[in-house]
């Protein structure tokens, strides 16, 4: 185990989500790829593992092998969150019978930015519903990217009441409004992940709700940034560097 001093690894979501096409390799080195991150959320007790459902299997038993508090995430209706609301909650419930920890469900943000608000609540509780009822944690990405400020602020809130009016207190702790896919292709290199001005939007809207920040947090101080801004979990595939990073940091200040 490497320490962090703000044990900064347990706001990290460890992601690998290529598939073996999208990355240009074969079945088996994606696998590899998989099992490298295993490893190394092992090594740096990371707080979760974000890994494409077929995985779970195997790297459950790596990481029960190792004895590690580390959690294991998929993702439901990615990238692109077209999928219908029974397609997400057949491949949700799959997943759970897996052994999946947490789920994160891409919002169909093409029905939200059309003004399709029937479906997309109708979406948020019965995927909510699937999740809590299982015991398991959800994130609801609304892909900041694809949104308006205004559009931002509007769903935030909208999942926000939504799981107030119609899910116990506790349910604030175990639903997040994550910010994006990572995925998703912008006009002209504007980024397609987190900011802090999405960030800070999503904070002052969602809240109690918890709030996951992904796409583009690649270093230590960015990560801070984030926290600081009131982020309860970092999506990124730059988990290890953002440790290591910590860590010279700590021990510069050390002397």
């Amino acid at each position: 185990m490497y320490f962090c001093a703000m044990e900064i690894h347990q706001f990290l979501d460890a992601t690998y989500l290529k598939t073996a096409t999208q990355a240009g390799i074969s079945e088996e080195e994606s696998l590899q790829n998989v099992l490298a991150l295993t490893k190394e959320a092992i090594q740096f007790e990371y707080k979760l593992i974000m890994i494409r459902a077929h995985y779970i299997p195997v790297v459950r038993t790596l990481l029960k092998k190792a004895n590690s508090k580390t959690l294991i995430g998929t993702v439901i209706g990615f990238h692109e969150g077209t999928a219908t609301v029974t397609e997400k909650l057949i491949e949700a419930q799959k997943a759970i019978d897996l052994g999946v920890d947490e789920l994160d469900f891409v919002l169909n943000f093409k029905a939200f930015t059309q003004g399709n608000f029937s479906l997309i609540d109708h979406e948020i509780l019965e995927c909510t519903k699937l999740s809590l009822q299982n015991d398991r944690v959800i994130k609801w990405i609304i892909e900041t990217a694809a949104l308006t400020n205004e559009e931002i602020v509007v769903i935030s809130r909208r999942i926000k009441e939504l799981v107030l009016t119609h899910f116990k207190d506790t349910a604030t702790q175990r639903v997040f409004v994550k910010t994006s896919t990572g995925f998703y292709l912008t006009e002209n290199n504007v980024p397609n992940g987190a900011t802090l001005e999405n960030i800070q939007l999503i904070v002052a809207n969602a809240k109690p709700l918890q709030v996951k920040a992904a796409g583009g947090v690649r270093d230590y101080q960015m990560a801070k940034k984030m926290i600081a801004l009131g982020v309860d979990r970092i999506g990124t595939s730059s988990s290890k560097e953002i440790c290591r990073q910590e860590i010279t940091t700590t021990k510069n200040n050390l002397y």
